[in-house]
């Protein structure tokens, strides 16, 4: 049987490419893209640099249960500013503290000052559980 040793690190779990979109572009195009690459969220961006994110949630909230036009509204119009990062290296733990902390769902993966991936609180508790199952293995193969 083979033993796969499950992610500690965010770079482990982290999901690439992100999809991205410029800051200007409209709400209708980022959620056609999201739509189309199957993703909740989108890393808003201007000249190649993260500036904030906008989720599905965000679309719904300030667009259309405000009954704004998705083509009229700008991504800059909606995102959130306020982007919290962590290094590929980090673990799992304390990435999840961190979100905990900071209340967010999504944190973006920074590498030499290039934004190299995304981790969601879904994959980390994912990641989580695997090392759960894991650790419990040599007692349930005892039985």
């Amino acid at each position: 049987m083979i033993r796969k040793k499950p992610p500690s690190t965010v770079k482990g779990v982290m999901s690439k490419p992100v999809i991205t979109i410029e800051k200007g572009r409209s709400v209708r195009e980022a959620a056609e893209l999201m739509s189309e690459k199957k993703v909740g969220s989108i890393v808003v961006i201007h000249e190649n640099k993260p500036v904030g994110i906008v989720t599905e949630r965000d679309i719904v909230e300030r667009i259309v249960a405000e009954d704004l036009s998705a083509s009229d509204m700008r991504m800059n119009d909606i995102m959130s500013k306020s982007l919290v990062t962590a290094k590929g290296d980090m673990s799992i733990i304390e990435a999840i503290r961190l979100m905990q902390r900071k209340k967010i769902r999504r944190l973006m993966v920074i590498e030499n000052k290039k934004l190299k991936g995304i981790v969601t609180q879904r994959d980390l508790l994912r990641a989580l559980a695997f090392h759960v199952v894991i650790s419990f293995r040599p007692l349930l193969e005892l039985g």
